[in-house]
């Protein structure tokens, strides 16, 4: 797997190269963020010509080991304007890395107003002039892409949102369902958008595939791997059981569920927007409780979601979307929710994002808080369609908060803040202010620790010991990312033994390599200085380390809780 794919939209041409000795054990997070790093001017228009998009499947990516499928997208962030990486399953990862491509690179922008797709296979990749998809949602690209392609052809592709280039606007990746996986996130549907490319088709039949240097080790350190994941109650149980969505009632105990535009720290309807209650109404109507983002996932935490009338609504209903939309916006009607869900997936927009700027805009008093319905209309006739309206709330919550002079507005970097209040679970505080891709709970999970009791605990409402747990946590989340591996694999990593050995056995076997596990560590630390200095180069600085004010004097119910770190505190950070 060292085959650089080059695409240039400006002179239109493709090439493909080897990949320099530098970029030799790189791969996911690592390599889109040392390519973007190297060849990306830092101060340079994230929707201009001088920007890159860059797609790299991880270290194990189209092996057989369990979990393995997902593919890293980096660029510089329109939503930011610093660094990117995002993370998404589906088909695409693997096929990427059975095709033997390191890296898929996309530079320049096209002179005249016409628009491209991109076809990857065997051969290398071919650009070709795109009109009849044009404007339509995700769901009907990619069942295009099938009655044309064939079905087991994988698919990237932006809706409406990437076209008219908003800041929120994600792009989007066939699953093995057929239904869609979203590189969510800092707008990188957007950077698609504006080299002019609808859809990239990936084609594997005849690919040369994966070689495992030792196959025999590769297989008894899968075993060991895959055990310990089904071995943990976390991945093993709570996540295939209730999905990511089991989170809703454990926050809320906490007084960590953001509601009412981070206004409260519980949700009176919590109980309606659950996972439990989401599990018991999947199961009553015909859906599926349990259904993988990508081939070899063994947790299974994705799921099927029915409307009431037992046909298909939405799938990969994940907890940070529902609250969003329901303790944060306040809806109680899960189905509500669900429908918001399935239009983002098919305009192709952040559900993240999206939720916390609907949150912003409740408190400006553009729509009520707690009107599913009118949330709806929004997304399919206002940022589906490209008004004004649309778009100033399909750029995200800061884009929200500065058209109508909000001063309560959740972002760090201009980026919206995800689903736990910092205030009652200070360590994500910390790897909001301090990540390089702004708020971002996957960035550094201290949930884990701070709420789950996972690899320890440390207590979520002082400050003791948060620096180090979300340092700790960002740095081996920045090398989770570049093996392909999915971030729930942290849990058994910190509390089996066995879990984080085999791990590194695999890609010892995979390679012929000898990494330890000090190796991996200065991986993570060298990802996460490299993306630094790019935003430093980019020109945010330490003062944009920082969460908004309000949560130092806005005290949050039920422990009256505010942020109380200093600056020192937060940059001390950066010490190491």
């Amino acid at each position: 797997m060292d085959k650089i794919l080059r695409v240039n939209m400006t002179d239109l041409t493709t090439s493909v190269e080897t990949a320099p000795i530098e970029w030799a054990g790189l791969g996911g997070r690592a390599l889109t963020s040392t390519i973007v790093a190297k060849e990306v001017e830092p101060t340079c228009h994230p929707l201009g010509p001088y920007n890159k998009l860059v797609f790299a499947p991880g270290l194990l990516s189209g092996t057989a080991a369990s979990n393995s499928g997902r593919l890293s997208a980096g660029a510089k962030s329109p939503l930011t304007g610093g660094i990117k990486e995002s993370n998404v399953g589906g088909t695409a990862a693997q096929m990427f890395a059975r095709l033997g491509i390191q890296a898929l690179i996309i530079e320049g922008m096209p002179t005249t107003d016409n628009w491209y797709s991109l076809v990857l296979d065997k051969n290398g990749v071919t650009l070709q002039e795109e009109r009849g998809l044009l404007g339509l949602g995700n769901f009907a690209v990619v069942e295009a892409i099938q009655s044309l392609l064939g079905k087991k052809t994988g698919v990237i592709c932006i809706g409406p949102a990437g076209e008219k280039l908003l800041t929120a606007a994600n792009m989007s990746v066939k699953d093995p369902s057929g239904k869609l996986r979203s590189h969510g996130r800092g707008g990188l549907g957007a950077v698609m958008g504006s080299k002019r490319i609808k859809f990239i088709a990936i084609d594997d039949e005849g690919a040369p595939g994966i070689t495992i240097a030792d196959p025999e080790k590769f297989k008894a350190a899968s075993r060991i791997f895959t055990k310990a994941m089904m071995d943990h109650p976390v991945s093993g149980q709570g996540l295939p059981t209730y999905g990511t969505n089991i989170l809703v009632n454990i926050l809320n105990e906490a007084g960590g569920l953001p509601t009412r535009n981070f206004t409260d720290g519980q949700f009176e309807g919590h109980d309606l927007i659950s996972g439990e209650t989401m599990h018991d109404t999947i199961v009553a109507r015909g859906g599926k409780p349990r259904h993988g983002c990508h081939a070899g996932c063994v947790i299974q935490c994705s799921q099927v979601y029915n409307d009431k009338d037992g046909n298909y609504l939405t799938s990969g209903f994940e907890y940070e979307t529902i609250w969003g939309f329901g303790a944060n916006c306040c809806i109680k009607d899960l189905d509500d929710i669900a429908m918001a869900d399935s239009i983002m997936d098919d305009i192709g927009i952040d559900s993240i994002e999206t939720a916390v700027a609907f949150g912003v805009a409740m408190e400006a008093g553009i729509l009520p808080f707690g009107d599913g319905k009118e949330v709806v209309r929004i997304l399919r006739d206002e940022i589906g369609k490209g008004t004004p309206l649309g778009r100033i709330i399909g750029s995200g919550a800061g884009s929200v908060g500065r058209t109508y002079s909000m001063t309560k507005v959740p972002v760090v970097k201009n980026q919206g803040i995800p689903a736990y209040d910092p205030r009652s679970v200070k360590g994500i505080g910390i790897t909001y202010c301090t990540s390089p891709m702004g708020a971002d709970h996957t960035a550094g999970y201290t949930i884990a620790t701070n709420i789950l009791n996972v690899g320890g605990q440390v207590d979520p409402l002082k400050k003791d010991g948060q620096v180090e747990l979300s340092r700790n946590l960002q740095i081996a989340t920045a090398a989770i990312d570049s093996t392909g591996m999915c971030i729930f694999i942290a849990f058994p990593a910190l509390d089996i033994p066995e879990c984080l050995p085999a791990l590194i056995d695999m890609l010892n076997a995979r390679y012929g390599a000898e990494l330890t596990g000090d190796d991996v560590v200065s991986l993570g630390k060298n990802i996460l200085k490299t993306e630094r200095n790019f935003n430093l180069a980019a020109g945010l600085t330490s003062a944009h380390d920082r969460l908004p004010e309000f949560f130092k004097t806005n005290p949050v119910a039920p422990h009256q809780a505010v942020w109380d770190f200093t600056d020192e505190e937060i940059d001390a950070f950066w010490n190491f």
